[in-house]
């Protein structure tokens, strides 16, 4: 489990490291806990939360996570029945 997260977060940083190739890793890592509204020490920024911004950041506040997608209704009725079984 612990690889399929390292390569995740590699793979996100890649592009974000590659428009700031003058920053170092630590300085990339403030950026990113500081575009998320962290304001914790860097050692206890969570893998999470540099996946959710790396993910998430340039995106628009009212869309939905991309794993949650799948699922989301705009309509509550809709989600509602569906969730009770009464439509698919």
């Amino acid at each position: 489990m612990k690889c399929h997260r390292l390569n995740e977060i590699l793979e996100l940083l890649q592009p974000y490291w590659v428009e700031k190739p003058d920053l170092n890793l630590t300085e990339i890592l403030q950026q990113i806990a500081k575009e998320a509204g962290f304001t914790g020490s860097l050692d206890s920024l969570s893998d999470e939360v540099i996946i959710y911004q790396l993910k998430m950041g340039d995106k628009s506040k009212s869309e939905p996570i991309p794993g949650l997608a799948k699922d989301y209704e705009e309509d509550f009725k809709t989600a509602l029945l569906k969730a009770r079984g009464i439509i698919s």
